[in-house]
């Protein structure tokens, strides 16, 4: 057995010993500790898989013939070779492979080695810094921009390095989101194709009624996709109470009586599943717009909202793009200027900064547009790092106390989700606001992971917008 086989074996009976550890006798510090590590291990066998996955493709390249790996083994297609080895899904065969093949070090034919495609990716998977996800995020983004108007070769260099170094400390969904505004920008002219491809992709399939049940599979654009998630979020809202119920299902409710502040309150709690609760909320949705009023039974109105973001002189000009609460894709700011003639949507313009050219009032209560400005600063996420929680979902807190003296003000408010507001509260971290954009500042290091920034502010807002300007 060579060399490298047997660093290969000893893994696996570490890593198996690893997998036998008992987690049930360990402390809550030890099982995140533990968490951490486990991560850093498996990046490693990660990175080492990609690299051998890029090389087997290497060796069997087409014109290479029967002398190829894969056709040594009987087998045309190098991907399907590694997947027959392996056992993992073709999806994932696919992914290592593009990875492997962008970080991967060539020979020339001279047999020299070559620079890798993306060197500051490749770095950091072999250091264990970085992540399958993240780095598959920053390759895919980094493709599409390769071709646009921007993208010299001190840029593409730049974006990597930034990219990179997000990866570090983010996670892979804010990576992927870093990824998509460096692409915008190495690329402007490729966004009104890449939006025209995905409309293209658009589509509703109906399947045949089988027991009274008929299945819809719709594959939605941005628009469809932020009509929709704004009326399934707003509606599930848990404080809202039961929406759109049927007069069965209210009298299946179960009532709950409580005591608060020496008064009993009576409760309802949905008796429907999560996907029932869904279907009843786009009937009547749908049934409201067929109705088309604003007047009719209360369970029948509609709910939500969708509000599109873009700077001021992007919506003047007509170049540029915007982004719709909710969806991942930016839209090309031709199309914003569209929705806000005659689909309904909010459309919220921010200055050059991102900041919300809003004027509020002071309440104690935040209200709608105030929130819906909080999102255009911050993103349509709860501002925790990390947290993933959808902005229809969260609270709006007084950074400085309204019991304070805090102000009811974009520029005191700031979205988290209930669970980082109860942490917020128990000293978890803390909250300041710098020239109207939020920062945030963990007070502890969980189990003392090795985190440099734990106890440093950092910017909180996740807006593209803010992003690109900064």
């Amino acid at each position: 057995m060579t060399e490298v086989l047997d660093v290969a074996r000893r893994a696996t009976d570490l890593l198996g010993e690893l997998a036998r550890v008992d987690r049930t006798a360990l402390s809550n510090s030890d099982l995140v500790a533990l968490l951490a590590a486990e991560e850093s291990a498996g990046r490693f066998a990660d990175a080492a898989r990609v690299f051998t996955a890029a090389e087997v493709v290497e060796r069997s390249r087409y014109e290479l013939g029967t002398d190829g790996l894969s056709s040594q083994y009987h087998e045309r297609k190098p991907n399907n070779f590694i997947e027959q080895v392996t056992g993992v899904s073709s999806a994932e065969v696919a992914r290592r492979v593009r990875i492997g093949q962008a970080v991967r070090t060539p020979r020339s034919l001279l047999g020299e080695l070559l620079p890798a495609e993306r060197p500051v990716v490749a770095s950091a998977l072999i250091a264990g810094e970085i992540g399958l996800d993240a780095a598959h995020a920053i390759i895919v983004n980094l493709k599409q921009a390769a071709s646009g108007s921007d993208a010299t070769v001190h840029n593409m260099e730049a974006a990597e390095k930034s990219l990179v170094e997000i990866a570090t400390r983010e996670s892979a969904d804010l990576v992927a989101d870093a990824g998509r505004h460096w692409r915008d920008a190495l690329d402007p002219s490729g966004i009104e194709p890449r939006y025209e491809e995905t409309i293209a992709r658009r589509g509703a399939r109906v399947g045949r009624e089988r027991n009274g049940i008929k299945t819809y599979t719709i594959h939605a654009g941005p628009t469809l996709s932020a009509v929709l998630d704004a009326a399934l979020l707003e509606s599930m809202d848990p404080s809202a109470g039961p929406r759109f119920i049927s007069d069965e299902d209210l009298a299946r409710a179960t009532t709950v009586s409580e005591v608060e502040n020496g008064e009993s309150i009576e409760r309802i709690v949905d008796p429907r599943s999560i996907e029932q609760r869904r279907a009843d909320i786009l009937e009547g949705v749908l049934t409201a717009g067929l109705r088309a009023t604003q007047h009719g039974p209360a369970n029948l109105r509609t709910i939500g909202g969708v509000t599109a973001v873009i700077q001021l002189s992007d919506l003047q000009s007509g170049r540029g793009y915007g982004i719709l609460e909710g969806i991942d894709e930016v839209i090309p700011a031709s199309v914003v200027a569209e929705i806000a003639c005659d689909s309904g949507f909010t459309v919220l313009t921010t200055g050059s900064k991102g900041e919300p050219l809003f004027e509020s009032s002071v309440l104690r209560c935040f209200t709608q547009s105030q929130r819906r400005a909080m999102i255009a600063r911050d993103g349509d996420r709860c501002i925790a790092k990390g947290c993933r929680q959808r902005a229809a979902a969260c609270h709006a807190h007084h950074v400085v106390f309204f019991s304070r003296g805090g102000p009811t003000d974009i520029d005191n408010g700031v979205l988290l989700c209930p669970m980082h507001h109860h942490a917020l509260h128990q000293g978890a971290f803390e909250l300041t606001m710098i020239d109207g954009m939020p920062w945030i500042r963990r007070r502890f290091n969980f189990a003392e992971i090795d985190d440099p920034n734990h106890d440093k502010w950092q910017p909180a807002s996740r807006s593209r917008l803010a992003i690109a300007a900064a």
